[in-house]
């Protein structure tokens, strides 16, 4: 029963670097093409112009790719700690931790792309 768990617990906590990475080669590879209230990297400045969303839909998809891969060795090793929980309620207790790391990793990701936007857009969407 614990050892399912903990495979079940791993599973869950490899969805998000694996949706940073799946993501990450979308958005290089074919971003959304217009900006939209519904689906890519919208902030104020990202949607300024058509040539501020593609830049920004790409350099996410950048970061997200190399994020998405560092997450998993991290996560590999946090969740193998929690093999040593004495009970399952442990275990799925001490892997919440991994999942809020990851999900604050993936909020954090919006510095590096707004930092670029800045760089090489002023504050009409026009290229510097």
């Amino acid at each position: 029963m614990k050892l399912g768990m903990w495979i079940f617990m791993l599973i869950c906590n490899l969805l998000i670097p694996a949706a940073a990475v799946w993501y990450g080669r979308r958005f290089r590879a074919s971003p959304p093409r217009e900006p939209n209230a519904w689906f890519g990297y919208r902030t104020a400045r990202s949607m300024k112009s058509r040539d501020a969303w593609n830049f920004a839909q790409r350099k996410m998809g950048e970061v997200w790719g190399r994020w998405g891969y560092a997450m998993v060795p991290p996560v590999l090793v946090c969740q193998g700690l929690t093999l040593l929980c004495p009970t399952v309620d442990g275990m799925c207790l001490w892997s919440l931790p991994i999942t809020a790391a990851e999900v604050v990793l993936l909020l954090l990701s919006m510095i590096p792309v707004e930092r670029a936007l800045k760089e090489n857009f002023d504050e009409y969407g026009r290229r510097r």
